[in-house]
Parts: structure tokens; sequence; C-alpha cells
């Protein structure tokens, strides 16, 4: 990883892969620059499930989050990039979708709160990257490689 980087946790939900919302996903993180360094397609069971979703347990609408997420497979990922975190919520929107900015992929691709399309690492919890990476993925299923067109991303970078 450069002295510039920062790894974040990003899925694809149940409802983006059924309505073949993942390359479209892929497709926006990778021309804003960002660099995928994991991904896994997977179907999420109800233990790991719970754990992603564990600050949630006491919510009334944990059993909902539970059940929408294994409801279908989904596309985890990890993506590196300068304020990764930040910058993937910021593309993301709001989690509703209806009020999601026109641009932002929940505004773009979705229409309602309970199936809005995808889930990053919240930048405002210090450590979420972390614990969700460790998640989902091992260390050596990630892959640290520069990208060719890391020069005109990032004015630092040597060409």
């Amino acid at each position: 990883m450069s002295h510039h980087d920062e790894r974040t946790f990003v899925m694809a939900k149940p409802d983006a892969v059924q309505r073949g919302l993942v390359g479209e996903i892929i497709d926006r993180l990778e021309g804003r620059g960002l660099k995928l360094v994991g991904a896994k397609f997977m179907q999420i069971d109800e233990d790991l499930a719970h754990q992603h979703y564990g600050e949630h347990e006491d919510e009334p609408f944990f059993d909902d989050l539970v059940a929408f997420i294994t409801s279908g497979p989904v596309m985890a990922m990890v993506w590196e990039g300068a304020d990764a975190t930040r910058q993937v919520r910021q593309m993301m929107g709001t989690t509703d979708p209806a009020e999601a900015q026109p641009g932002t992929i929940r505004g773009d691709l979705g229409l309602d709160l309970g199936q809005n399309v995808i889930h990053g690492s919240d930048h405002e919890d210090p450590g979420a990257n972390e614990r969700e990476i460790d998640l989902f993925f091992d260390e050596d299923e990630l892959v640290d490689y520069d990208r060719s067109d890391e020069p005109w991303v990032y004015e630092d970078v040597d060409n």
C-alpha cells in the first residue's frame, strides 16, 4: 500500500446482485480512481450477518437486516485509495435512496430504504474499515499492486 492509500470495505448487496448492478458499482468506483484489491462473490450466512450487523442487535430492524443480507449472494470488496472510506461514502449517497442526490450510487440506482444496493464502511466510525475487512477477508486474499494510471489519479506519484 502506498503512503496516501486507505483500504475500505464495500458490499454490493443482494438487490444489486439480483438487478445486475455489480458491474456498474465496480465501474463507478474504478472510474473515480479507487483500486480494487479484493473481491469475493459469496452467500452470507446467519452467523456472519450477525457479526456484520452486531452494533444493531438491539434495534427493531435487526432481524430484517439479517434476513435481507442473507437473502441472496453479495459481492464483498476491498477498495484502496486516498481517503477511500469517505470517498466511497460520498459516492454512495444517503442511506435512504429516495433522499440521495442524483449522481450518487443510491440516488441513481435505488428507491427503497430497505433495498439500498450498497454498503460501505462508516468513515465516522474509527476502526470500521479494519473490522469489516477482517470479517470478510483474510490478509492473503487482498492483493497489493500498483495500477498503471496512479500518476494520473494522484499528483504526488512519480511517472
